[in-house]
């Protein structure tokens, strides 16, 4: 059996939860040792180390769930049980399914106070509910159609010992229950990444095997006026999750940096990292060499060393080159606005790790 590897950095320091998470992931065959792995930090002010544990359980025909939203507590409503749930430690089930996140946020009109389930209890319920990347996508889904999604836009990693996938998901508005979505598969052969920004662009509309989406994407978004053009042409996140310029130097930034270092042509987007030029990176791209999972630990640690963004050698480093600043991330000073850099690695009031190999 081929194994997955998840490792989990939970750090509670960030400026804004918008720019809060990132996930690195690694195809089987992009790993040294065939593994699928799977980054996932979360850190921001209101995120406290915590590692989750739901055994497995029966439960009797007619059980209900009360579900309450995973940032706040708030409760949110209830939904039918399944008969049988399976053991879930943190973010991976017994089956070595792995979900993560990091939340894009995307057009504030299209949240629903009404939904009942939220991004975090969306992952955990499948969780306990899923034994592969393939059904989970089908049991979020599902869910969300069913009982409405609470929360803002989100990407979720999706990963089991074979397959990893990056599924985009964002309301419909009050009133409107459900979500728009699209998954797309990773190649065996790449790696991929997400840093709360919207990244699926234009996608396979007859690939069943390697893209799933929702019916109704593209019309959604043409009926809302978010898009005009042709099917064929139509991004996810040009529509629900238009670029600024926070998007690029806070958020795909982060992604870069993972390209960069393990692909030599990246190093042509540091311009977009920067915040300057729009031409998009792909959803994924083939690393020059095999990663190790000391590869991706050392990643998470990343704060640009050695590229067009590395900050350790500006005035505001200090005599011992900190890669770190106090908040805010913008600020301005004589009329000029400025901008600190947003790293992947931040500093940490505190931190839970656990790292997973079977």
């Amino acid at each position: 059996m081929r194994k997955l590897s998840l490792l989990m950095l939970f750090c509670l320091v960030c400026e804004i939860h918008i720019f809060a998470c990132t996930n690195l992931l690694v195809g089987k065959y992009a790993s040294v040792d065939g593994s699928t792995m799977i980054t996932y930090s979360a850190d921001s002010y209101a995120l406290f180390g915590e590692l989750y544990h739901w055994p497995a359980k029966k439960y009797a025909n007619g059980e209900m769930l009360k579900v309450h939203e995973w940032d706040s507590g708030k409760y949110l409503g209830e939904i039918a049980q399944v008969s049988q749930t399976y053991n879930v430690v943190g973010n991976m089930n017994e089956f070595q399914l792995t979900i993560g996140e990091t939340t894009f946020g995307g057009r504030e009109e299209l949240a629903d106070p009404n939904g009942i389930i939220d991004y975090g209890s969306l992952i955990y319920i499948t969780l306990q509910r899923a034994r592969t990347a393939r059904e989970a996508i089908k049991i979020m889904t599902d869910l969300v159609t069913e009982y409405g999604y609470y929360s803002g836009g989100e990407s979720f990693s999706i990963g089991d010992p074979n397959e990893i996938w990056v599924l985009e998901m964002i309301g419909k508005g009050k009133g409107n229950k459900g979500a728009v979505w699209v998954a797309v598969r990773i190649p065996d052969d790449c790696i991929s990444a997400h840093a709360n920004q919207a990244r699926i662009q234009q996608f396979p509309l007859n690939d069943p095997e390697n893209c799933i989406y929702s019916k109704d994407v593209i019309s959604f978004a043409k009926e809302k006026g978010y898009y005009s053009g042709s099917d064929k042409d139509f991004s996810f996140a040009k529509a629900y999750n238009p670029l600024d310029f926070g998007g690029q130097r806070f958020c795909e930034a982060r992604v870069w940096s993972f390209f960069n270092r393990y692909n030599k042509d990246m190093a042509k987007y540091v311009t977009y990292a920067q915040g300057k030029t729009q031409e998009s990176m792909p959803l994924y791209i083939k690393p020059d060499r095999k990663l190790s999972l000391a590869d991706i630990q050392e990643m998470m640690r990343d704060h640009y060393e050695g590229t067009a963004l590395d900050w350790t050698n500006d005035v505001g480093a200090g005599p011992f080159k900190s890669p770190y600043r106090w908040a805010p991330l913008t600020w301005k000073s004589d009329s000029e606005e400025y901008c600190n850099e947003r790293p992947i690695a931040r500093f940490c009031i505190y931190s839970s790790d656990a790292f997973m190999v079977t």
